[in-house]
């Protein structure tokens, strides 16, 4: 594991930084945001330092307009498109834990590009920003960045180094994402001041 202080956008230092690994080897780089100790255990509440990406395939039939989310075996295939894609705006896109991630600055994201964007899911959905579109054999793929931050809810282990949770413990933690959320919000705004 690694820890370091790294200075945030505006100067100021950012959160802990660490590393973490999923069960297939691949790492995910993150800021610790906020920790908290629950029965003798402490959590920990991760912000990829890359952003994070979602790709999703646009459907051949015209009666679904929804976007499907691909799946790991189709990032597989596609991983190489995507990269050389993004390349063309000088972001990075990389096979992390967790999530797929980009290094680089991305464009500007401007009123007018959202108004143009059509949400994703039914009544609540993420707010995306699209990077790009681009067809591998005849099927047309997007890829996009979340606007919202992108928590990661992790365990610390007896060597200080964060692990992902299991469904049950996250199952027992999850109602506390909300309060955990709030604190991140109060603490970017109380930055900005």
């Amino acid at each position: 594991m690694s820890r370091s202080q790294s200075p945030n956008e505006n100067g100021q230092a950012h959160a802990d930084s660490v590393i973490l690994t999923d069960e297939f080897g691949r790492s995910l780089p993150c800021y610790i945001e906020h920790s908290v100790e629950l029965h003798g255990q402490t959590y920990v509440l991760l912000i990829p330092v890359d952003t994070p990406v979602e790709i999703f395939a646009w459907p051949d039939d015209e009666e679904s307009d929804e976007p499907i989310p691909v799946t790991e075996e189709e990032i597989d295939q596609i991983f190489n498109t995507a990269k050389a894609v993004l390349e063309e705006q000088n972001l990075n896109l990389k096979r992390t834990a967790v999530t797929l991630t980009v290094s680089g600055i991305l464009p500007d994201f401007s009123e007018e590009s959202e108004e143009e964007e059509e949400p994703l899911g039914d009544e609540e959905y993420e707010e995306l920003q699209l990077l790009a579109n681009f067809y591998e054999e005849e099927q047309e793929y997007a890829i996009y960045a979340p606007l919202d931050p992108f928590f990661i809810l992790a365990r610390l282990n007896d060597r200080a180094e964060p692990e992902l949770l299991n469904d049950e413990e996250f199952k027992q933690l999850e109602p506390l994402m909300p309060t955990l959320e709030q604190i991140i919000q109060e603490r970017l705004f109380e930055d900005l001041d």
